[in-house]
């Protein structure tokens, strides 16, 4: 007998596990099966972040991230209230050490109010006595930002669709899709199943898993590892909020931040250079293969040239950790090189097309019978929910076998 499936989801990181609870309880009679290529799931982009339920106030206003993110946080804390996960909202200074960045900082509060996000203005002698070992002339308050430990909640939603009859399968690898009349058949390194529908939420390789499928993504996965130390030495009360930089508009990355950890302690990071495999989170991971597929993409380096002052900055920071070090002294003078201990790093799968741009948004590729989570880089981990559910709205405008099911 052929292995059959209402719905195949590819991928165990925290959209394709929340993908399938969704699909769970809008089909409860339906078969639904998610493939993950090894043995757990968030091994990759959902296990290795910053922990930070993002408020929504960077994102573009009528973007995706915007309208995800914020929908995203109330989703995020109901789902940890209602399973007993741990989180916290400790909230957000954006912190302006300059004339150049208090008018940035100015810009981008106006933009978080367009978007209907809480954020308030602070000034100098209030952001010393909120943070006292914080340098600043003024700071935007964002209190809705929280931190959580996503792998922990992508972990408990792979149990969930287990236990509500969820066919999930470790070290399933996907090799190639080929959409049939009513159907996809799917190989796989475990044997070939068919599926009404499939959804791919492929994370560091989407764009191959969208061409696995017959289709042309448009962008090709950049892997950028994020390098990230964590904090010794210093008290507990450091900081009590979330200390982040004002985004540079010449970068494409929001900069270096002081993270409290849901576990304790602190973490400063993450920097971005090139990584020369897309799962590579050391410095010696390379893969000959997907290091000549990017130097081999016109679009890596037309972005490179677009970025050029950026990429030097980061790949100096990297090399040297004083360096790396003066970053944090922009606002928090009180850490010293010896308190700079190694932390795990991550990878980002930066989307970037052929003319040399970042993809920022959210991006979606569909077709007949699939639908492809193509782009979803941070707030993706906050947003997952809502993601998930705008999935869920796109399959049933397809057609497909979702009446059968």
């Amino acid at each position: 007998m052929t292995d059959t499936s209402d719905f195949l989801i590819v991928g165990g990181g925290i959209i394709g596990m929340a993908t399938a609870l969704e699909l769970q309880a809008r089909h409860p009679t339906a078969r639904i099966t998610l493939l993950e290529k090894e043995p757990s799931p968030a091994t990759h982009q959902s296990g290795h972040n910053s922990g930070v339920i993002h408020a929504g106030v960077y994102y573009a206003p009528g973007s995706l991230k915007a309208q995800f993110c914020r929908a995203g946080v109330a989703a995020t804390e109901a789902f940890c209230q209602e399973h007993a996960l741990p989180y916290e909202r400790p909230g957000k200074l954006i912190v302006a050490t300059s004339a150049a960045e208090v008018e940035r900082m100015t810009r981008l509060g106006a933009r978080a109010r367009q978007n209907g996000i809480a954020i308030e203005d602070v000034d100098e002698a209030s952001l010393r006595k909120l943070e006292p070992h914080i340098n600043g002339r003024a700071a935007l308050y964002s209190p809705t930002t929280g931190i959580t430990d996503f792998q922990r909640i992508t972990q408990v939603k792979a149990q969930l669709f287990a236990a509500r009859g969820g066919d999930l399968r470790y070290g399933a690898r996907v090799l190639s899709g080929q959409e049939q009349a009513g159907q996809v058949r799917v190989t796989t390194n475990q044997g070939v199943l068919e599926a009404g529908q499939v959804v791919s939420c492929g994370g560091l390789h989407s764009d191959r898993l969208i061409r696995a499928f017959g289709q042309q993504p448009g962008y090709r996965v950049v892997p950028f590892r994020g390098e990230f130390f964590r904090l010794l030495n210093q008290p507990d009360d450091l900081v009590s909020h979330l200390i982040y930089p004002v985004p540079d508009p010449e970068r494409p990355f929001l900069g270096v931040h002081l993270t409290r950890k849901i576990a304790g302690g602190f973490t400063v990071g993450p920097n971005a250079v090139l990584a020369f495999k897309r799962e590579g989170y050391r410095l010696r991971d390379i893969s000959a293969g997907d290091l000549a597929e990017t130097l081999t993409y016109p679009g890596f380096w037309r972005m490179l040239a677009q970025n050029a002052g950026s990429a030097a900055s980061e790949l100096t920071a990297s090399a040297s950790k004083r360096l790396y070090l003066q970053r944090i002294h922009t606002y928090c003078p009180q850490v010293r090189l010896r308190d700079l201990a190694p932390y795990p790093a991550g990878v980002r799968a930066q989307a970037v097309a052929k003319d040399g741009k970042i993809i920022d948004d959210f991006l979606f590729v569909t077709s007949a019978h699939c639908l492809h989570v193509g782009n979803a880089p941070s707030p993706a981990a906050t947003s997952a929910i809502p993601i998930a559910q705008h999935i869920a709205d796109q399959l049933e405008g397809q057609d497909s076998l979702l009446q059968a099911a």
